[in-house]
């Protein structure tokens, strides 16, 4: 995929919606976001939007999470 895409070249039509499917069945299967970009050469922004188009429920941040501890 990321061979058939120069960087900064616009994508769009057929090639923007198998772009954005093999993006989702990636990002669905637990890739970041973050690698998704680095592996296709495009921007995290470029990503974020490409997997919002497509309907993605994007996933929440992770770390730790302030609050209350729960009893153990």
């Amino acid at each position: 995929m990321a061979e058939t895409l120069k960087k900064g070249s616009r994508v769009t039509g057929a090639a923007r919606d198998k772009l954005a499917a093999d993006l989702k069945k990636k990002y669905d299967a637990g890739a970041s976001i973050r690698a998704l970009a680095e592996e296709t050469g495009r921007s995290y922004g470029f990503v974020h939007r490409m997997l919002s188009e497509s309907g993605v429920t994007l996933r929440g941040r992770g770390g730790a999470t302030r609050g209350k501890k729960s009893p153990a």
